[in-house]
């Protein structure tokens, strides 16, 4: 299985994307992983929510094949803790699907045509997160949850 995260925009913030190229790192002895960019949608100045949404919606949606299972990174999805996680995660891998996709819409979270193609959606905390943390925050519980699986010493319960 490959796993993917989609998020719109590149990372900016040095320290978030340091912590970012250091999880990615750790994640390759586990899985096919890889960070997949879309670009920002231009003039949002001019746009509504609604525009800006549907605009990212359809770049995002471009980029999915009928068979990747997607998972929304979204407030309002099930929440988890790291072990519970983990044992999604294995379930998911042994479901038989070639690509899990996770993406992180951008300001204004996603569109309806996006909610629409996800199969589930994941929250990583009733708090609010900047995008860019977010993706940090993802990767490392990514990591977290292989090491689990893996009976390494990263996890402690």
């Amino acid at each position: 299985m490959k796993i993917t995260l989609a998020v719109i925009g590149k990372t900016e913030v040095g320290f978030v994307r340091q912590g970012i190229e250091e999880y990615v790192k750790r994640l390759q002895h586990y899985v096919a992983f890889n960070i997949q960019y879309i670009g920002d949608v231009r003039n949002t100045r001019n746009m509504s929510e609604a525009q800006q949404k549907s605009a990212e919606g359809k770049a995002l949606l471009s980029t999915l094949d009928n068979s990747d299972y997607v998972v929304l990174l979204d407030e309002h999805g099930t929440e988890r803790g790291s072990m519970e996680y983990s044992q999604w995660l294995q379930r998911r891998m042994a479901s038989g699907c070639k690509r899990l996709v996770f993406v992180v819409g951008g300001p204004y979270g996603f569109s309806n045509e996006v909610y629409d193609r996800a199969n589930e959606k994941i929250s990583l905390s009733k708090m609010t997160f900047p995008h860019e943390l977010v993706r940090l925050i993802f990767v490392e519980q990514l990591y977290r949850a292989f090491t689990i699986l893996h009976h390494e010493p990263y996890h402690h319960e």
